[in-house]
C-alpha cells in the first residue's frame, strides 16, 4: 500500500471494483468471514478484471500468472449476509510481474474492512520461464495504476 496507512484506505484510492456477495459457508465459528475467504475475494477481483479488461485466457493463453506473494491485513469483521466491494489497483508493474493492491469494503462504507496485496509473475505456459506482460493485458494493468 505504499506509504499509506492501511486504516486510511478509501474507495477513491482504487481504480476498479467488483461487488461480491458473501455466502453462509464463508462464516467461521466466530461468526465472521474466515480469513481464507479474503484471498478468494482477491482472486475474484483480479482475475475477473484481467479476463474482462485484459483478455486473459487462463485456459489456453500463451502465458499464465503465478501467485508468488500475498498479504492481507484485517481491519474490521465482515459477516454473512453482507456484500463486499473488492477494490483493485496496480501498485507496481514490471516486465513479467505485477503487484496488485486490493481493499475489501462493506457495501456503503468508506473505510476498508481489509487491505492487502497479491503479486503475479507471468510465465510462458510451456517453458514456465518469465514472460513479458504485453498487449491488451499490459494496457489493462496500466489502467489500474494510480498517479503518484
Amino acid at each position: 500500500m505504499g506509504a499509506m496507512n492501511p486504516k486510511d484506505a478509501r474507495r477513491e484510492h482504487y481504480r476498479h471494483q467488483r461487488r461480491i456477495p458473501t455466502r453462509w459457508r464463508d462464516n467461521d465459528v466466530y461468526h465472521h468471514i474466515n480469513n481464507v475467504i479474503y484471498y478468494e475475494f482477491f482472486d475474484t477481483v483480479i482475475n475477473g478484471y484481467l479476463m474482462d479488461a485484459g483478455g486473459l485466457d487462463y485456459r489456453a493463453g500463451e502465458s499464465v500468472g503465478f501467485a508468488v506473494e500475498t498479504h492481507c491485513q484485517f481491519l474490521q469483521p465482515v459477516r454473512f449476509p453482507e456484500v463486499v466491494d473488492a477494490c483493485l489497483r496496480v501498485g507496481h508493474l514490471g516486465n513479467s510481474s505485477v503487484r496488485y493492491e486490493v481493499a475489501i469494503f462493506k457495501v456503503g462504507e468508506a473505510s476498508a474492512a481489509a487491505v492487502g496485496y497479491f503479486v503475479h509473475v507471468f510465465v510462458d505456459r510451456q517453458s514456465q520461464q518469465p514472460a513479458r506482460i504485453s498487449g491488451r493485458l499490459r494496457e489493462a494493468m496500466r489502467a489500474l495504476q494510480m498517479p503518484e
